[in-house]
């Protein structure tokens, strides 16, 4: 089969596509024929090097698929089933760049009926970890929070998920963004940060600057793992490691379907175009997810 991956660090044209053997399911595991997998900033950041690695580190986190062979103890996934999963490593081999890709069958769950595969491919890995991050705040319906980076795809992801709680968001982003912040449930739209919430969720990792707008013993989270602020005026401060979970990923599933959740694809690329696909990442400028399709 083929696969995207990286066997030196850099910019977008030391992403290889090669041939690589076809991954076989252990216990506890299913087999996915790869329709469509996105393109996150961690891919370009795992290549990079910003977390180390040797040899071959393969690329991609999110997959929407065919359930296209089982291990035992696979639990209710038959072949033929059409799914999305988190592939959650920094450091594996093979990722979901590729045409076909082995995961734990805890980790996958039934993709949504109301979209295709290319956009159904962009939830996974950010909607997981909007929801995680929700969960370490606690806030409760009526409360204030402010999420930055709202316009991008966690933060907007955040944005819906909160108002669906009943939360009062205020979305940070650029002004020409104010219209599509709005439209994912924001009643309130800052360019500044200006004001004091009852949280902070950071998909923008402003660090600090972003802290200094909870108020007194309220929460930040940040989505990168040891990068938080420390604590200021008991601020309780954390930051989400997002983890597989299909139990919850099918709840984001079922929330697209309802209309909650929105799905945005930016542009897709061929899965042989890889490189061409971090190149366009790193020009910036995306209100969507670019998607490699096999």
């Amino acid at each position: 089969m083929r696969a995207a991956v990286v066997r030196a660090f850099g910019g977008p044209e030391v992403v290889e596509v090669l041939d690589a053997e076809m991954p076989e399911p252990a216990a506890g595991q299913v087999r996915i024929k790869v329709t469509a997998a996105a393109l996150n900033p961690i891919d370009a950041a795992i290549r990079s090097g910003a977390f180390g690695g040797d040899d071959q580190l393969g690329l991609g986190w999110d997959v929407a698929g065919t359930v296209e062979a089982t291990g035992d103890d696979a639990g209710v996934w038959n072949t033929g089933d059409q799914v999305v999963a988190l592939d959650y490593s920094m450091a594996k081999p093979l990722g979901t760049h590729a045409e076909y890709v082995v995961v734990d069958a805890e980790s996958v769950a039934k993709a949504p009926t109301t979209v295709d595969a290319v956009a159904a491919a962009t939830l996974p890995l950010n909607a997981l970890t909007a929801a995680q991050a929700l969960d370490v705040l606690e806030l409760s319906s009526g409360q204030s929070l402010l999420v930055t980076g709202a316009a991008g795809a966690l933060g907007g992801f955040a944005v819906q998920l909160a108002t669906h709680r009943g939360i009062a968001v205020t979305g940070l982003a650029r002004k020409s963004d104010e219209g599509l912040v709005r439209s994912l449930g924001a009643t309130g739209f800052t360019t500044d940060g200006a004001g004091a919430y009852d949280a902070v969720l950071d998909a923008a990792v402003l660090g600090e600057a972003a802290l200094a707008w909870v108020r007194d013993t309220g929460a930040y989270v940040g989505v990168i793992p040891g990068a938080e602020p420390a604590s200021v005026r008991e601020v309780r401060t954390a930051a989400v490691l997002v983890r597989p979970d299909g139990a919850r990923l099918a709840e984001m599933a079922r929330l697209v379907d309802e209309g909650v959740l929105t799905l945005r694809v930016a542009e897709t690329f061929a899965l042989d175009d890889a490189a061409k696909a971090h190149a366009r990442l790193a020009e910036g400028g995306l209100r969507g997810r670019l998607v490699l399709v096999p």
